[in-house]
């Protein structure tokens, strides 16, 4: 059973941050949350989420004019903005990542649709693991959807091989302009038992 002081700081108090103190993240730390958050699962091992650290201004200013007025200065003050991205591309990866069965890439091949469906679905899940070992690293996470793709992919990823899927903002949050936490969902509410 896992502790509950890992438990509250990874879920029951860790919160959405939009407000960050003046404080680095060291790169060491941000091999160490991708090195924690790699070895969680997807299918056929694919691993299609590749993550762009963005740490300098000059970086931060290519992506403004994507976000939403919202979301401007969230990104500027944040210590580390990530681009959690889908490799187009991944299935030429899978015989070495899944080198027991490496026929396992043919299906993506020549099918456009699958390897679409299979990079969002695998890549946000893989970012969802990356915000967890952010936070059992000591991180506060700021994730975000309000920017628009096709500017983001023109300035980062011209080539068209790797897409953006969402936003992280990564940092030490300022604790006291947290909102109340908000309500979720009851077991009741959500689940189904069959």
């Amino acid at each position: 059973m896992v502790d509950s002081d890992f438990i509250d700081r990874v879920f029951m108090t860790a919160r959405t941050h939009s407000n960050w103190q003046a404080k680095t993240v060291s790169l060491s730390l941000l091999h160490r949350v991708y090195d924690i958050a790699r070895m969680a699962p997807t299918s056929v091992n694919c691993s299609p989420a590749r993550f762009v650290f963005l740490t300098t201004p000059q970086a931060k200013e290519k992506i403004l004019p994507s976000l939403v007025p919202a979301n401007i200065e969230k990104v500027r003050s944040a210590p580390v903005t990530v681009i959690v991205a889908e490799d187009m591309d991944f299935h030429v990866h899978i015989p070495r990542l899944f080198h027991h069965r490496p026929e396992a890439m043919q299906p993506f091949v020549d099918n456009e649709n699958l390897r679409e469906i299979t990079a969002f679905r695998n890549s946000t899940l893989q970012g969802a693991y990356f915000i967890l070992a952010a936070r059992a690293c000591g991180l506060d996470c700021g994730p975000m959807s309000g920017f628009d793709h096709a500017v983001v992919d023109q300035a980062f990823f011209p080539r068209g091989q790797w897409r953006s899927n969402f936003l992280i903002n990564l940092g030490y949050g300022v604790q006291d302009k947290l909102f109340p936490r908000l309500p979720r969902l009851s077991f009741d509410e959500a689940c189904l038992v069959l």
